[in-house]
């Protein structure tokens, strides 16, 4: 069963199993057996071949203008990969088992994809950073991703992508920990910062302690978030929750947002268009959210802060002392 990005937004969270589903892995055909025998010796296993390899550029490269799934073994892996082109899903034959560390190829991510799409679900990235300060977990250059079931954590960024106007980056059941910096010369980097593609959809995920720049960036012109939490209590000079700076269509409906006391920019939650006015944004919703400052913060801030003059106001939200509702700058 394939991911439909158009399909309407629910706030029901699903099993793993149905997460790996929704990712395109058909989690029911892979023989245990066989991937505990590839195991040790050969950590990446093309499934539709049987083979291992031990590296995992090489099961990129076995795959190459194909589709097919490289499972991935327990254990830390201090390697990277660069997809070129071809449909590949990149999964941990035990969720939450495989952990990227550290290594990124060509300066950018442990998962450079610029092929027609790629699924990655049960991994855990963390420790990206390269130079110019804008390392990731996964960098997405063309093509579709849907990431279900994974935790970045630790580094400059954790996912990040070019602009690719036909490409959905779909995020469900994720979590992004202790992301982003303003480090560098060119500006901060974020959790999760998307160029300019079709659709952005993020479910059931967490953002938490961020240490610099946005929780989600995005100039998509549709962006869904739903049934998401923003943890900000433990955040380090951070920014917006969500900031649209070309604004959107979409809604943002059913999530819970705490801003905590450290900020670089405290004056909204949520921003729109604030860098010009790219898309329309007359038709994003803002309604069913739960938002509010964190114990022991004492000031007043505003909850959407609308640049385009699109919006007209939004929905029905529950806001906590000291925020106001909306306001067009």
């Amino acid at each position: 069963m394939r991911f439909n990005p158009s399909a309407p937004i629910s706030a029901k969270r699903l099993s793993s199993k149905a997460i790996l589903a929704l990712a395109g892995i058909a989690i029911a055909a892979i023989p245990a057996a066989a991937l505990l025998a590839q195991g040790a010796a050969a950590p990446y296993t093309v499934m539709e071949t049987g083979r291992g390899y031990g590296n995992l550029q090489d099961a990129v490269n076995a795959i190459g203008d194909a589709r097919g799934t490289i499972a991935i073994a327990p254990g830390r892996h201090e390697q990277c990969a660069v997809q070129t082109s071809g449909d590949i899903s990149y999964f941990a034959s035990e969720p939450g088992s495989a952990i990227f560390d550290g290594v990124t190829c060509e300066g950018k991510a442990a998962l450079v994809l610029r092929g027609r799409s790629a699924e990655v679900a049960g991994l855990i990235f963390e420790n990206m950073r390269v130079p110019d300060y804008n390392g990731a977990g996964i960098r997405l250059e063309t093509g579709d991703l849907t990431v279900a079931e994974s935790w970045f954590r630790d580094s400059q960024q954790g996912i990040l992508t070019a602009s690719d106007t036909s490409a959905r980056l779909v995020i469900d059941r994720s979590t992004f920990t202790r992301l982003g910096t303003c480090e560098g010369a060119g500006g901060c980097a974020h959790s999760v910062y998307t160029g300019d593609l079709a659709q952005v959809r993020v479910t059931n995920s967490r953002f938490e302690q961020g240490r610099g720049g946005h929780y989600v960036k995005s100039r998509a012109t549709r962006v869904d978030i739903a049934a998401s939490s923003f943890d900000d209590a433990a955040g380090r000079a951070t920014n917006y929750m969500i900031d649209l700076p070309g604004g959107a269509m979409g809604q943002i409906s059913n999530n819970w947002f705490v801003q905590g006391a450290d900020k670089e920019n405290y004056s909204a939650f949520i921003a729109v268009a604030a860098e010009g006015r790219s898309h329309d944004s007359s038709a994003l919703n803002v309604v069913g959210n739960d938002a509010r400052l964190a114990p022991g913060v004492d000031r007043n801030t505003v909850f959407v802060a609308d640049w385009s003059g699109d919006m007209g106001g939004i929905g029905d939200n529950a806001l906590g002392r000291g925020l106001s509702r909306y306001e067009v700058r």
